[in-house]
């Protein structure tokens, strides 16, 4: 049995750490739609930006490497969607399947509970073709798993190694509004 991850906020000196889960999926995968990897001084600012906006940004410790992180920001960034975020989250390659990604999530809406965000989005990026060697639906699989539903989609909207990706936004309501 794989140990429990230790789940705390990132500072911006976890950039380098947190990067290096994120790099693969820049280079080798559609997950991302970034064609280059951010350096740790961006990434740093990405983390800083995050958390002096007053949102979440979570990494996922087994002993002292970082297995993963998900954090919330802004939902279109105008006043009245404060409560909504959007989501992300990235895994070590090596660390999926074994029940990091639910335990940030679930980490993660602990945080927008307290923060009285009602709705968390997910934007995630799916093949337009079977057997995609660069992405599959498992992001898709995992949301659904963790009681999002899709309630929309762009159609090739997004270009990567010379493919088309379509975008689906996933939704998770956490409280009614009422």
């Amino acid at each position: 049995m794989a140990p429990t991850p230790r789940i705390r906020l990132a500072t911006p000196q976890d950039a380098v750490r947190a990067l290096c889960v994120y790099a693969p999926y820049v280079r080798g995968t559609a997950v991302s739609f970034e064609y280059d990897v951010p350096t740790a001084e961006e990434f740093s600012k990405r983390i800083r930006a995050i958390l002096e906006r007053g949102y979440p940004f979570l990494v996922a410790e087994e002993g002292s490497a970082v297995v993963g992180y998900a954090s919330l920001r802004p939902f279109v960034g105008r006043e009245a969607y404060r409560h909504n975020a959007e989501t992300t989250i990235y895994l070590h390659m090596g660390a999926r399947g074994r029940g990091v990604g639910r335990a940030l999530y679930r980490a993660l809406e602990g945080e927008a509970r307290a923060r009285d965000i009602l709705a968390l989005e997910a934007c995630i990026g799916v093949p337009r073709e079977p057997d995609d060697p660069y992405l599959t639906d498992a992001s898709v699989r995992f949301h659904s798993a963790m009681g999002y539903r899709e309630v929309g989609r762009f159609e090739a909207c997004g270009r990567k190694f010379d493919r088309w990706y379509d975008m689906v936004w996933m939704e998770k309501r956490l409280a009614e509004p009422f």
